[in-house]
């Protein structure tokens, strides 16, 4: 399988709830010498947001960056998602801030994150 197919299947365990899976599956991707390319990172990122796994998900924004990935409005909404499930509402606010900052429009699913992160 190639990229396209590993980010297909971590896209399915996020929707299916299966966040341990969706690891495994992004590590042997790795493992077959295959690059992870955002829409991968992304896929998981949701993955364990759903999976209230926030330091996980910001590990692997980290980790994204480090492979000079660029986040994109996809990722910092799951990002914002993550943070709200941990509690972290500033880090919300901070990581909203920084998205405008890099010149990406907030959307409706960005805006809903932020809302919930800060009830």
């Amino acid at each position: 399988p190639g990229i396209i197919t590993y980010s297909a299947l971590i896209s399915a365990c996020e929707k299916g709830g299966q966040w341990e899976k969706a690891l495994e599956l992004f590590d042997e991707l790795q493992q077959r010498g295959l690059e992870p390319t955002v829409i991968s990172y992304n896929a998981l990122i949701s993955a364990c947001e759903k999976g209230v796994q926030w330091e996980k998900a910001l590990t692997l924004f980290a980790e994204m960056q480090r492979r000079n990935l660029k986040p994109d409005i996809i990722t910092y909404s799951a990002m914002i998602s993550a943070y709200e499930k941990g509690g972290e509402w500033e880090r919300a606010l901070a990581l909203f801030e920084e998205l405008q900052q890099r010149g990406l429009k907030p959307n409706i699913i960005t805006y809903n994150a932020l809302i919930s992160a800060c009830e």
